[in-house]
């Protein structure tokens, strides 16, 4: 009886030393650990513990996050999966979702709300998209899976032509990018926004013109002809 109360308790201190390291574990190494600051999810600054941590100026993938809370979900661990849950709420609006990691894949899942994302795409005029429930998986390099609504809010005009204030349309996955197909209501402005696991992307945005005035001004501002439209190409990397 001693023997096995001797075992039980050394047991329990055991265990209870171990999740005592895992607990006070700083979010800083979690990330470097788990290899989610190689995989999609960086930040400027990493504070706090794994169960109660923050990023500032984090960005998930090539969306720009700001100041978030984080929390490393246990249960994905047992499946060999890192799971870190982000929230964000404030003056500079409010998003919530999580990045994910394993051996060979990365993403994110259940993303909503609001990146702005200032000049990273100028000189198209996109301020800000807005997700709604957006999961994105990549695998060896590849897009294996997306879904979900994203909105882009347009900010100024080009060429002195005024541009609808959004283009929406359904996130998926094309030739191994992920693609974000999104389109004014009238359909005469298209962007077709692709982005690549390495962080490369292709922006191209067309528009079709009301008038002959309004082509020539497009064409000035940087467009090309494109059948009955014309189209701006910006490729680059996040």
């Amino acid at each position: 009886m001693r023997l096995r109360l001797s075992i039980g308790r050394r047991g329990f201190f055991i265990a209870a030393f171990a999740f005592s390291l895992v607990a006070l574990l700083p979010m800083r190494l979690a990330l470097d650990w788990l290899g989610l600051d190689s995989n999609g999810l960086a930040a400027r600054e990493a504070s706090g513990s794994v169960w109660l941590g923050a990023l500032k100026e984090a960005q998930l993938g090539p969306v720009p996050l700001g100041d978030v809370g984080a929390r490393l979900n246990a249960l994905p661990l047992l499946i060999g999966r890192a799971r870190v849950s982000l929230a964000r709420t404030g003056e500079d609006g409010s998003i919530a979702g999580a990045a994910v990691a394993s051996r060979h894949a990365f993403g994110f899942d259940d993303v909503t709300g609001q990146a702005r994302l200032g000049a990273m795409l100028a000189p198209l005029p996109i301020a800000a998209l807005d997700f709604q429930r957006v999961s994105v998986g990549f695998a060896s390099g590849q897009c294996q899976r997306a879904e979900g609504m994203v909105r882009a809010t347009i900010a100024g005009d080009l060429g002195g032509i005024a541009l609808p204030s959004g283009l929406s349309g359904e996130a998926r996955c094309a030739e191994g990018a992920l693609l974000l197909p999104l389109a004014s209501q009238s359909g005469m402005e298209l962007l077709n926004l692709r982005i690549h696991a390495d962080g490369r992307y292709r922006a191209e945005l067309m528009v079709r013109p009301g008038d002959q005035a309004a082509r020539e001004r497009l064409i000035g501002a940087g467009f090309a002809p494109a059948g009955a439209g014309v189209a701006r190409l910006l490729e680059g990397s996040f």
